[in-house]
């Protein structure tokens, strides 16, 4: 008796970079086919479900019913954000 061996199939990092800075240049709530749209290049569905899933779980986007939304500051951001706060 065989016996068949499922491998899945990782995104490579570049492939990762590529759709975050997509979203990240965005700068508004993206659906998904507007996130394919907007790829230089062409990602299989699966393996951008994959990525969008490592991204949430991360802290680095929200996804809501309206789309997707980049949510993640760089720490120079948040650096000139707390310079520009008030301190309680």
């Amino acid at each position: 008796m065989k016996t068949i061996q499922i491998t899945k199939h990782s995104p490579t990092l570049n492939t990762i970079l590529m759709v975050e800075k997509t979203l990240k240049d965005a700068k508004q709530i993206m659906k998904l086919a507007e996130l394919k749209r907007k790829l230089p290049k062409k990602v299989m569905h699966n393996t951008l479900l994959e990525i969008l899933d490592y991204l949430q779980y991360s802290g680095k986007i929200v996804i809501g019913t309206k789309g997707i939304l980049w949510v993640f500051a760089e720490r120079k951001d948040l650096d000139k954000m707390i310079a520009r706060g008030t301190e309680v």
